[in-house]
């Protein structure tokens, strides 16, 4: 049974994000909204929660059809409130005084430890606060979820008891989820839509199957309009030459057939589609220098600790050579970051238990961007190593546009900040990457491109991720920690079924 119905959507928000889709969802769908960002995934799901008014078309919603729309941020005012009073207060007020033991059972559904649900939001991480506005979202008990990003800044755990509760949700409960964390998709999904800025394509398959689809249409498409228009060139030529006969003999009839031969090729021109070509939101293009250095890192049994001087795991002895692209797994808590932060330190002097090779040259990009100055604009940040010129040119690449080049970067996006923090790594010219989620508001085209990027470029790496598709696609060596020790394994998929199922 349908549920919701979209007929010639459209949406302008200073360029068309989107037109011309229809597409129906029925009870218990499951479906994943695919697009890069800046595209208007988010705006279509306001659209689709009657928050935004489409430009064109129109929107359908079966009799009393309850939704809720989970967007990525936390309002301001809820900021201050308790876990357990922002979910109270989605609420009515009358359910509020007489079901507030409603409040209890979502977040049992949900897994938030007590010690949280009297916290105040504001002192709680991203993930935790993605999960209040979803525990918001299910205490309303909607006939459809639409949910912006909700594996951002998620764990493997909490990821994997997101994809538990989604699958434990009522049969005749529907999902529309937007995501660039492919695994995630392919876990919690069935349909995938691909949006676009017309010719959207939806494909009754979860991510990975639906992308090869997809592919396979677009090549389809692709050799269909180069035949199209070399039908039309033939048709064009046969009427040149019905033209050159007809008036040297004199035949109306020949004039005639070279007039309908035009009409027909420009009838198979004007109606023939090219195939999609996805405008990029911007490149991203990695360097790689070069040493003679066989180990870029040594670690001699340095002890990784909390900064207030808690023993977290020991490394034991270990190298990162050239090539080597390093992945360090655990648990959320276990110490990836402080790792890496031991590892920044070393390579910037600091005496220790770890060693970085004199001719290390350093790429270092952090999963909060905080090496991105929020009052800095872009291009004020490339032209310390570009002149004027060539960092416009830079920053369009990354797609930075140029009315956005000179604004302070706390008024840039997630996603565009992520690729600028790439083109600076680019600039350093390193040979040697440091990363903590460096997948981080990348959309998947921009996570392809930073996975092709660190394979051509042959680069030594050593990083953190939650991302499975991108540490598989990246990772040559896993370092776990487990058991407060750093110990090599063969490759991830223990570690993350374990975490998916904790």
């Amino acid at each position: 049974m349908s549920i919701l119905a979209t007929k010639s959507l459209g949406l302008t928000l200073g360029q068309p994000l989107f037109a011309d889709l229809s597409f129906t969802i029925d009870a218990g769908d499951r479906l994943g909204l695919v697009a890069a960002n800046g595209r208007g995934k988010s705006s279509l799901l306001r659209c689709l929660a009657g928050q935004m008014e489409p430009t064109t078309g129109e929107i359908t919603r079966a009799r009393g059809l309850k939704s809720a729309l989970v967007e990525q941020d936390v309002p301001d005012g809820l900021l201050p409130l308790s876990f357990r009073a922002a979910v109270l207060a989605a609420l009515t007020a009358d359910q509020a005084d007489n079901e507030s033991w409603r409040v209890d059972i979502v977040l049992d559904d949900l897994s938030v430890p007590e010690a949280f649900r009297d916290t105040p939001l504001a002192a709680l991480s991203g993930g935790w606060q993605r999960t209040a506005l979803l525990a918001r979202a299910a205490i309303t008990e909607p006939d459809l979820y639409l949910l912006d990003e909700p594996t951002n800044h998620l764990d493997l755990a909490r990821i994997g008891q997101l994809q538990r509760w989604l699958a434990a949700l009522p049969r005749d409960v529907a999902v529309i989820t937007t995501s660039h964390d492919r695994a995630f998709l392919d876990a919690a999904t069935t349909r995938s839509l691909f949006l676009r800025a017309s010719a959207s394509r939806l494909f009754a398959l979860p991510y990975s199957r639906a992308r090869q689809a997809l592919a396979v249409a677009d090549e389809a498409d692709e050799r269909r309009f180069e035949n199209d228009l070399n039908k039309a060139d033939q048709l064009r030529r046969q009427a040149a030459k019905l033209k050159n006969i007809g008036i040297n003999s004199g035949s109306d009839l020949l004039i005639t057939k070279t007039k309908q031969l035009k009409d027909r090729a420009e009838k198979i021109e004007a109606q023939a589609r090219p195939a999609h070509k996805e405008g990029s939101a911007g490149s991203i293009r990695l360097a790689n220098s070069g040493t003679h250095a066989k180990a870029l890192v040594s670690l001699n049994e340095a002890a990784i600790a909390t900064p207030d001087g808690r023993m977290l795991f020991s490394t034991g002895q270990k190298w990162i050579e050239r090539g080597d692209r390093v992945v360090i797994l655990g648990a959320n808590g276990t110490g990836k970051s402080r790792l890496i932060l031991a590892v920044l330190a070393a390579i910037n002097g600091a005496e220790g238990a770890i060693k970085a090779a004199p001719s290390l040259a350093l790429g270092y990009s952090d999963q909060m961007l905080a090496q991105l100055p929020d009052k800095a604009t872009p291009f004020a940040l490339v032209t310390r190593s570009v002149n004027d010129q060539t960092a416009r040119t830079l920053l369009a690449g990354a797609g930075v546009k140029p009315d956005w080049q000179e604004k302070p970067l706390a008024r840039l996006s997630g996603g565009q900040k992520a690729r600028l923090a790439m083109l600076l790594l680019r600039l350093s010219n390193p040979n040697f990457y440091l990363l903590d989620e460096p997948t981080n508001h990348l959309d998947i085209e921009g996570q392809e491109a930073l996975e092709s990027e660190l394979l051509a470029q042959g680069a030594t790496c050593l990083l953190v991720s939650h991302d499975r598709d991108f540490v598989r696609a990246v990772g040559n060596r896993f370092w776990q920690i487990e058991k407060r020790k750093l110990i090599e394994v063969d490759d991830p998929e223990a570690f993350f079924a374990a975490e998916l199922n904790r």
